[in-house]
């Protein structure tokens, strides 16, 4: 069982390489993969910064919207730095969480969280696109089932959130957060309801070279929103865990979804954002 935490308690009972989670050859490519990626991206921003922007009015495609990035477990704000110094090139009004390190669900983010969320809302007067880097992507889903007026869309980023699965390589990390940081009384209730369909658009970005979460679980149930329900999407990458806040092609994947109005939506295509990438199509149609 893919495990946010192990409420069951067989935290002693590790899935085998093999099984459908990450085998430990990518987990231990993770970190220069990372650097590879990071590399990448920041010389197509300098490159751009240079000579202008590649596309007709892109330094206007956020039009000052508001958007909110929650990093990973264990992460914090300046290790989405590079994901939204690059959203902010193109125009979007885009903010941290401002909570430290993310210790999962402990009474400090489950209350400061939402207050954030508010905050921002008040602030621009308008919903606030908000995008979640692995666990991240989980909080992402729980602000938008208790708050879906005040959040425009959710882009997710390698986030495990299906109950079924094999373990993921960070379950131990959140058991020892869990002992030292404590968690709410309510957080199995938090992760039940964080599963169920997300009532606002949303896009589940995942890789099946992901190195720490087996893809499988960061996938999602489409459905285009003709049936009343908001649109759900997957949107497949190369890249490893880490660099999903990195990665060209994922930054161009946020980009793209987050351009999109919640009442016109209009599903993701490659065709639509190589044309922004030079030198990388053959990457992008590697994933597509």
């Amino acid at each position: 069982m893919s495990k946010v935490y192990d409420f069951e308690g067989d935290r002693g009972a590790a899935a085998p390489d093999g099984c459908g989670g990450p085998h430990r050859g990518l987990m231990l490519l993770e970190l220069p993969r990372w650097t590879v990626e990071y590399g990448a991206s920041r010389l197509v921003d300098l490159a751009r910064t240079a000579t202008g922007p590649a596309l007709p009015g892109e330094r206007d495609l956020g039009r000052g919207r508001p958007v909110l990035v929650l990093p990973g477990f264990s992460a914090n704000d300046r290790l989405t730095g590079r994901l939204r110094g690059h959203l902010v090139q193109r125009g979007w009004e885009v903010h941290g969480w401002d909570l430290g390190s993310n210790h999962g669900l402990t009474e400090r983010i489950v209350a400061g969280l939402p207050q954030r969320l508010g905050e921002l809302a008040e602030r621009y007067d308008e919903p606030v696109g908000v995008v979640g880097w692995s666990f991240g992507g989980l909080l992402a889903r729980w602000l938008a089932h208790e708050h879906p007026d005040r959040v425009r869309q959710v882009v997710c980023l390698g986030s495990p959130w299906r109950a079924e699965g094999e373990r993921t390589r960070a379950t131990g990390m959140f058991e020892r957060s869990r002992v030292k940081h404590g968690i709410v009384p309510h957080a199995r209730e938090i992760v039940d309801q964080l599963r169920g369909p997300v009532p606002v658009p949303l896009t589940a970005v995942w890789s099946r070279t992901d190195g720490i979460v087996p893809w499988r679980g960061c996938t999602v149930d489409e459905q285009d929103g003709t049936d009343g329900r908001a649109p759900a999407e997957n949107v497949e990458v190369v890249s490893s865990h880490v660099g999903m806040v990195a990665n060209p092609l994922v930054l161009s994947v946020v980009v793209d979804r987050l351009r999109q109005d919640p009442a016109d939506w209009h599903p993701f295509a490659w065709s639509r954002v190589v044309a922004g990438l030079p030198g990388l199509a053959g990457f992008a149609g590697a994933a597509s």
